[in-house]
């Protein structure tokens, strides 16, 4: 039996993917910062809870003895991740962006998957077939923000795209130095969930399927690689 745990998957894709890996038979840990909310959305999958806030070094630590006390983790989703909008809505202004804002954007997606990664390494070695799954985005690709043609040349945002950068390197550089371990990036595409204001044109369904994928593969699957639904992107 693989056991998984899913980080943010209360709502949105991290529950969409919780709920397509129970399906395939997995033991599903969905973590969530709200323990009311993670509690029922485990309770409707037929999944765990673990209490996980990923910015918080304490509350990683508790989950890793939880879960370690159950007998371990095979599949690491690191799905949790914010993306800095105004109070309306809208994309913050270059003018208007910050340290500080570039900063909580960063302690989510990029500081919160290093330390959830970090903790839970030693769990991952003792597993026979260890995965790590990092959801990322196509908007972490200088290159398509860069050209005036792509379809996401026109996202006017700074933090969200550069953390998901940060996470692609994250990627490239963990599964190098940890070659037993599968490790690999997940762009589940423009997918309508609270993150985006539900303006995404893929349902839910579509858009965890490159991450189910990857927390699927054996032990003899791709490593340091980054994947949609279609199959391998360039970096």
């Amino acid at each position: 039996m693989t056991t998984t745990l899913i980080t943010g998957a209360s709502k949105g894709l991290g529950h969409e993917t919780a709920r397509q890996l129970v399906a395939a038979g997995h033991t599903v840990y969905v973590g969530a910062r709200d323990a009311d909310r993670g509690q029922q959305a485990a309770d409707r999958l037929g999944a765990r809870f673990v209490q996980i806030d990923v910015t918080d070094d304490a509350s990683v630590a508790a989950a890793v003895k939880q879960i370690e006390a159950d007998g371990g983790l095979d599949v690491l989703v690191n799905n949790a991740g914010i993306e800095e909008r105004t109070p309306d809505g809208g994309f913050v202004a270059a003018a208007d962006v910050t340290a500080d804002s570039v900063r909580t954007a960063f302690e989510t997606n990029v500081f919160g998957l290093v330390r959830v990664t970090h903790a839970f390494l030693p769990l991952l070695q003792r597993s026979a077939a260890p995965v790590v799954v990092n959801v990322s985005s196509g908007l972490g690709l200088t290159r398509d923000l860069a050209d005036p043609t792509a379809p996401a040349s026109f996202y006017p945002g700074i933090a969200y795209p550069a953390s998901k950068a940060a996470v692609n390197m994250i990627t490239v550089q963990l599964a190098k130095a940890f070659p037993g371990i599968r490790i690999n990036a997940a762009d589940p595409g423009f997918t309508a969930t609270d993150l985006n204001y539900h303006t995404g044109t893929q349902t839910v369904e579509q858009g965890a399927e490159s991450i189910v994928r990857l927390a699927r593969i054996g032990q003899d699957g791709p490593t340091g690689g980054f994947y949609d639904a279609a199959g391998p992107v360039a970096w």
